[in-house]
């Protein structure tokens, strides 16, 4: 019997693979696709804007071709970015949808918040959100800018707004802005309180960018002068919170923000009245056909804590 063998390798049967590009890049390129702006795909991937630019620059070069215009406010596609995105897109929506089917992800919501709302309101209330929605992925971005839905990626902001808003745009009010003034007992120890217009004077005012003492001196403390107060300068309004705080000084403050100190007694009111500001704090959100069920269970337990500091 003649024995007839083949010498042809398994592999020349096979089409020859393209070797793909680095997952990294990949990831980033996506991201980076989806918003349009490497800085709102840096906030998604945890990493810093100069790592998703290094990523994509070396996924260009890798394929040998343009994936995006750079702008000056963001990015635009290229007609091979633009086509690439598409099919890439693709591929990690079937990976997502494979993984949600062994592990679902978590329902997650992005928070846009200043840092004084962050750290005097927000942050002392967040185990009792954790205890009422642990299954909620609760991320904060604290930001004096105004932030996008779309280039930042939020679902939700908190802002000092007036109304009318858009007919895009979901507004519920939270807090009324209503200035008060706040320093620590140890300030106006011995003191009777309330202390009179020129008492106040007598202890040394802490200013933040909102400049408001001399509308607060005019309005509430009845006087008319508008020379210029000395005193520490802070960037944010925590901070002059903070050094009332430690007694060096008397602050300015929306009241549901001192609500708890002043329970407390770490602060004290030392003069009577309050100022009345122009633009309350809003919750801000996409109209609701378009958001998620999720952002309306956040929106609802804002709404529910805020309650009891609402003024009538």
């Amino acid at each position: 019997m003649t024995h007839v063998f083949c010498d042809l390798r398994i592999e020349k049967l096979l089409p020859k693979q393209i070797p793909l590009p680095p997952l990294n890049g990949l990831r980033a390129f996506e991201a980076a696709g989806r918003r349009l702006n490497f800085r709102a795909a840096a906030e998604e991937l945890g990493v810093t804007q100069g790592a998703v630019a290094q990523q994509v620059r070396g996924l260009e070069d890798n394929l040998g071709l343009k994936l995006f215009e750079r702008l000056p406010k963001g990015l635009a596609f290229t007609s091979a970015g633009r086509a690439y995105h598409a099919e890439i897109a693709a591929a990690f929506g079937l990976l997502h949808r494979a993984t949600e089917t062994l592990r679902p992800a978590p329902k997650r919501v992005t928070i846009s918040v200043t840092p004084t709302f962050a750290s005097k309101w927000l942050i002392p209330r967040l185990p009792d959100f954790a205890d009422r929605h642990p299954e909620i992925d609760l991320r904060i971005l604290a930001t004096e800018g105004v932030s996008s839905f779309e280039a930042d990626g939020i679902d939700l902001a908190i802002r000092q707004a007036r109304p009318p808003f858009g007919a895009s745009l979901d507004a519920r009010l939270l807090f009324r802005h209503e200035v008060i003034a706040v320093c620590a007992p140890g300030l106006v120890a011995g003191r009777d309180l309330p202390l009179s217009s020129d008492g106040l004077t007598k202890l040394p005012p802490l200013h933040d960018t909102h400049d408001l003492w001399p509308r607060f001196r005019r309005e509430v403390m009845g006087l008319d002068d508008l020379a210029r107060q000395r005193g520490v300068r802070f960037s944010q309004t925590t901070l002059t919170l903070d050094a009332a705080l430690a007694g060096q000084g008397v602050a300015l403050a929306s009241r549901f923000l001192v609500k708890q100190d002043l329970a407390a007694r770490r602060l004290v009111q030392p003069i009577a009245g309050r100022l009345v500001g122009d633009k309350d704090f809003h919750m801000l959100a996409r109209s609701k056909a378009h958001r998620r069920p999720v952002v309306d269970d956040v929106m609802d337990w804002l709404a529910q804590v805020s309650d009891d500091v609402i003024s009538p």
